[in-house]
């Protein structure tokens, strides 16, 4: 037999190296897809524990008794509140009555992005309290948006929010200092703060616009109103 009946030709070759890389492919994926659902449990309690402690900031543990990571109510996209995707708010009840809301927003227009925020509203219509999720704001210019990076540990400057509502403040109040408003900053890194006092401002106003909407199940009013007369 000669040498090249023995050497393989260029397309069995060529379908060879395909099969092996096909095997490979395959091997490759159902080890990643066994190492995600390995991990999957621990990195959702992580990410549940997180979101825990950040609501925990915003919301008061006196004002729920229910489950309300469990007691979702869905949002759609949303341009007032920045959403480009769903999201959902959840709803702190008090002995069945819901007594504040706890939701996202985006500030689109920060100084390096989007700065993402949770926001925690009371059923009147009164903030409890800010905090931001995500952020690509500079090193050290942004850093006061959280109260962990912020150098003024007694009174940090996200927590100006708390207490606030739309009652409280005129419509010339949602400003930085600076622009003739309420709210401190730091001189030389005003545009984060401008973003997130318009995206809280924004979030109020939609809240109040859908106030009704957003509390119908679960209120006082509504439990009235579904009682003989």
């Amino acid at each position: 037999m000669s040498s090249a009946a023995k050497t393989p030709s260029p397309l069995r070759m060529a379908a060879r190296t395909a099969l092996i890389l096909f095997l490979f492919v395959i091997a490759f994926t159902g080890l990643l897809a066994a190492a995600y659902q390995w991990t999957r449990p621990a990195v959702e309690a992580a990410a549940l524990a997180e979101k825990m402690k950040l609501i925990s900031e915003v919301l008061p543990s006196e004002l729920y008794d229910n489950d309300f990571l469990s007691d979702v109510r869905p949002l759609a996209a949303t341009p007032e509140l920045g959403l480009e995707q769903e999201s959902a708010a959840y709803r702190a009840r008090r002995q069945g009555v819901i007594t504040a809301l706890v939701f996202e927003a985006v500030a689109p227009d920060g100084y390096s992005g989007k700065i993402r925020l949770l926001i925690a509203v009371a059923a009147d219509g009164t903030l409890l309290g800010v905090r931001v999720t995500q952020h690509k704001e500079t090193p050290g210019l942004g850093d006061y948006i959280e109260p962990r990076k912020d150098k003024n540990k007694e009174h940090p400057w996200i927590r100006q929010f708390d207490g606030l509502s739309l009652a409280a403040l005129g419509e010339h109040d949602w400003r930085v200092k600076k622009d003739g408003g309420r709210f401190d900053s730091l001189a030389g890194a005003t545009i984060t703060p401008r973003a997130i006092i318009r995206a809280v401002h924004k979030a109020l106003q939609h809240f109040a616009k859908h106030r009704a909407e957003w509390l119908a199940d679960g209120t006082r009013e509504e439990k009235s109103d579904d009682q003989p007369r």
